[in-house]
């Protein structure tokens, strides 16, 4: 069975955003589940859903995408106990991602705040790999092609 990653948006404006994520996270051979929860707005709602995965016996990690104030991860980190990864949205607002609020979290909340979406997925197929020698595996094989991929552009630039 693959392991799970969970992909939980804010609002639906952030699916763009996840589906970078879900892209990246094909080679590591992850189920991916994207859904739409809101701490503010929905709690009870995002509550029974991580119930229900938190019930699935399979490795997980849980990715969070929610900008302005980020409710959504620690809420997430707190009703779970598997990794959570805050990975918020680039927002035109702020010249970038809003941090703060995925930075700051209370005592005992600790996700993971990762801005690239690529990261988000490589760190998750890392959480996973430290039990999993499948996905140490993958792991090693995007390293791998990423080393040769600087290689070959090394080399190319030298007949130039």
């Amino acid at each position: 069975m693959s392991p799970l990653l969970v992909i939980l948006m804010g609002s639906k404006s952030d699916l763009p955003f996840a589906k970078k994520i879900a892209e990246a996270a094909q080679p590591f051979g992850f189920e991916v589940v994207m859904r739409i929860a809101s701490a503010h707005k929905t709690a009870a709602h995002a509550l029974k859903l991580l119930q229900q995965y938190e019930t699935d016996t399979r490795p997980k990690v849980y990715i969070t995408i929610a900008g302005r104030s980020n409710a959504l991860s620690g809420f997430t980190d707190g009703a779970v106990l598997a990794p959570v990864i805050a990975c918020p949205p680039y927002s035109e607002a702020f010249s970038g991602a809003d941090i703060f609020s995925s930075l700051r979290m209370p005592s005992g909340i600790a996700p993971a705040v990762v801005l690239e979406p690529a990261n988000a997925a490589l760190l998750a197929a890392k959480i996973i790999a430290v039990a999993d020698p499948e996905m140490r595996e993958a792991v090693k094989a995007y390293q791998a092609k990423m080393q040769k991929d600087i290689l070959t552009d090394d080399q190319e630039i030298q007949t130039l």
